[in-house]
């Protein structure tokens, strides 16, 4: 059993797993992401695999919560903030979220080291190349660390990354892990889900089968 959540827009659904931070997939209504995020299992296991864990090959999907999307939701990036995400965080999943996260950053940094630096343009012609996706993902990385207390810029990325994972990697009581900021659940979720889209898409824009 994988219990999941899912954050309804008006016009875009988020399906996201609560145990597996960056498993999550948008669709159109509630089924097509559900399918959408039971697809890219495939491709989430090879992470969890380098991270030391096992996925599950067909884990049975429970929706556990349901939450209201924003703006950011339609816009396509996750932002529903379930129940859930308030609570402890113990050391054991502090650990988890962590090595998850590590595993995402090495495979993203691993394929684009060797991807093509023009990639192949979107369905409707749009579409950053390899160098420039490259800098919007370490931009992101700096802008989502300062929600959890770390204030570097993306030149500074080894020790942004370094900072994350101490911030991460320390159990908490579930709430925002600075003022105005976001909880270390939200957050694990929300940096291995920005990372991996973007390898993900990296992969079937250099050619790579959805499968891989």
């Amino acid at each position: 059993m994988a219990e999941i959540y899912l954050e309804t827009g008006m016009k875009k659904v988020f399906a996201g797993s609560l145990d597996w931070p960056g498993w999550g997939r948008f669709g159109k209504s509630e089924q097509d992401a559900i399918e959408a995020l039971r697809a890219y299992g495939a491709r989430y296991a090879p992470i969890a695999t380098a991270a030391g864990f096992t996925f599950p090959a067909a884990p049975r999907l429970s929706v556990a919560e349901r939450v209201p999307g924003t703006a950011t939701t339609e816009f396509g990036a996750p932002d529903g903030r379930p129940e859930a995400d308030g609570r402890a965080v113990t050391a054991a999943v502090a650990a988890r979220h962590t090595k998850l996260l590590r595993a995402a950053w090495e495979a993203f940094d691993a394929y684009s080291a060797e991807a093509p630096e023009e990639l192949r343009k979107g369905p409707r012609g749009g579409g950053r190349d390899r160098d420039k996706m490259v800098g919007h993902v370490h931009d992101s990385e700096a802008a989502y660390a300062r929600k959890i207390g770390v204030k570097l810029k993306p030149a500074e990325l080894d020790g942004l990354r370094d900072a994350v994972i101490e911030v991460l990697g320390t159990p908490s009581d579930g709430g925002p892990l600075t003022e105005k900021g976001w909880t270390a659940r939200y957050a694990a979720r929300r940096f291995v889900w920005h990372v991996l889209d973007h390898l993900w898409e990296m992969q079937d824009r250099s050619g790579v089968e959805a499968a891989q």
